[in-house]
């Protein structure tokens, strides 16, 4: 066995995170792909036949007041609240996340008021990200301002209404400065909306404490609530008596059942709401989220393991792999770095196809990029130390 291996057995035994796997549907199969779509819970299939036979099946139209499911969208956020560092009643649950992050831009432009025409969008976001700053863009008569995040503190003025940014790239795993930029977004008079999507379960975010304005993120990453789970939406208290939805629904009306003509927005979080919530998903997230309620399960225990583990992947992939075969495009400063590492490589689509064909899952991102994604509560080191072997025996 080599030296790496024995460290990854050692580190493996230490780890206070590492029971935590068993709470998961896994196979010997290396999972380096929970940026994408995390694993299953053990909890989940039990309480999503649950609601299928007994909720839906036995107490059908009841389940609204018994079941819980009319509130699920707020006590769900609840949930969520402590892993992003917000207090409860701030976070409602619902929508996919281009449909949050174009409420929380047009809401935003709305909150900003006239005479600031500038929506500031990160140049390298996800596209989506863009296409809905556009959108949101032209519908409200504003511009779009596409920049890096280094450079979004020299173009901010009079003019911005909205920064949005996100807070990983998710190409790269480059983790930006969310207090600084959210503070000069601030001193410009502007309105700050933050991504979370490939943050939220893997790093401390801080929402409430650095004043972030709105905020978006999908639950089917690090919070593994499914493939198409549904987003959230964040909007701090001192806004929420402001947050004006371009999507007023029946679900965010003060008095849903009161079917007036008249669109009155509820009070708090569930001003966010638009339409019926999709209650199969929405209970198999809830699920999904009790694998953060056990003993020493933190977001800092959290962090503190995926910055091991991205660690000493890159190690491994140093002594593993030739000199010159892959560049990592992941920061090493801890401070810069979310909770993936994304290496070039010339010939990567092939690369990613034959390390999974050999049991190591990660993903491909066009042109050159190989992506691993590291969910602390399931991955190990022994996972790394094989995955870098394996991909330093493919390029040897």
């Amino acid at each position: 066995m080599s030296e790496l291996a024995l460290r990854a057995e050692k580190l493996d035994a230490a780890d206070e995170l590492a029971g935590v796997r068993a709470q998961f549907v896994l196979d010997d199969v290396v999972y380096l792909d929970g940026n994408s779509l995390g694993a299953l819970p053990v909890a989940v299939p039990g309480r999503v036949e649950d609601v299928v036979r007994r909720q839906w099946g036995e107490l059908r139209i009841r389940s609204w007041d018994e079941s819980g499911w009319w509130t699920a969208p707020e006590r769900i956020g609840d949930r969520i609240a402590p892993l992003v560092g917000a207090a409860a009643g701030q976070i409602v649950v619902g929508d996919s996340t281009s449909v949050n992050v174009f409420k929380a831009v047009v809401a935003a432009v709305r909150m900003a008021g006239p005479g600031r025409d500038e929506i500031v969008v990160d140049a390298t976001t996800f596209p989506t990200d863009g296409y809905i700053a556009e959108s949101a863009a032209r519908m409200t008569g504003r511009t779009v301002r596409p920049v890096t995040p280094a450079e979004v503190p020299g173009v901010l003025g009079d003019r911005t209404a909205v920064v949005l940014l996100n807070h990983v790239d998710y190409r790269t795993g480059r983790l930006h400065d969310l207090p600084a930029l959210t503070a000069a977004a601030h001193a410009a008079g502007a309105v700050a909306v933050w991504d979370l999507c490939h943050s939220a379960g893997a790093l401390p975010v801080g929402l409430d404490e650095h004043g972030v304005d709105l905020a978006v993120g999908c639950t089917y990453k690090y919070l593994n609530g499914g493939p198409g789970s549904p987003a959230y939406l964040y909007v701090r208290a001192g806004l929420q008596s402001r947050f004006d939805s371009p999507l007023p629904g029946w679900n965010s009306h003060a008095e849903p059942f009161g079917m007036r003509s008249a669109y009155e927005p509820a009070p708090g979080a569930p001003r966010g709401r638009v339409g019926t919530p999709d209650i199969l998903s929405m209970l198999a997230l809830e699920a999904a989220l009790d694998v953060w309620d056990g003993d020493g399960v933190s977001i800092g225990a959290v962090r503190a393991k995926s910055l091991a583990l991205t660690d000493f992947f890159l190690e491994c992939v140093a002594a593993y792999v030739p000199a010159g075969r892959v560049e990592s495009l992941t920061p090493l400063a801890h401070a810069e770095r979310g909770s993936q590492v994304a290496l070039r490589c010339p010939d990567a689509g092939d690369v990613m196809r034959r390390l999974i064909e050999r049991g190591v899952v990660g993903d491909f991102r066009h042109p050159d990029v190989l992506r691993f994604g590291f969910t602390p509560l399931y991955v190990g080191f022994a996972d790394v130390e094989r995955a870098a072997r394996v991909l330093g025996g493919l390029l040897t």
